[in-house]
């Protein structure tokens, strides 16, 4: 099994996709400060699943790398709302990215839980 058969990897890379463009939606004066920033943390959340699934030979970094996608998840959460309050205008589209990135940092949380508790009977790694 490779990372791209994981859940958390599929709706995180489908929600970077949907962030990076819902992100030029925003004023031009902001696609290089509060767009970047959110761009960079979707794309935080997915890749360092993808990094820490290339190291799930070892527990702990595997373990590492997914509460980096966690916190990266929280941290996109933060920017959608400071979009959500500066830009009321263009915050439905927005508002809905939020709702997926909840959802998908309760998914991040509960695979860190199963891979704590399950690690010894999880599948051979890296074949």
């Amino acid at each position: 099994m490779g990372y791209n058969k994981l859940d958390i990897y599929k709706i995180s890379f489908d929600l970077f996709i949907k962030t990076h463009r819902a992100s030029f939606l925003l004023p031009k004066y902001e696609l290089y400060e509060l767009g970047s920033q959110l761009r960079r943390s979707a794309d935080s959340i997915v890749s360092n699943i993808v990094e820490g699934y290339g190291r799930n030979r070892y527990k702990a970094d595997y373990i590492k790398f997914l509460v980096t996608s966690h916190a990266s998840n929280n941290e996109t959460i933060c920017h959608l709302q400071k979009i959500i309050i500066l830009y009321p205008d263009i915050s439905k589209k927005f508002e809905l990215l939020q709702a997926e990135y909840d959802v998908l940092g309760a998914k991040i949380n509960k695979y860190i839980q199963y891979v704590e508790k399950n690690w010894n009977s999880l599948p051979p790694r890296n074949s």
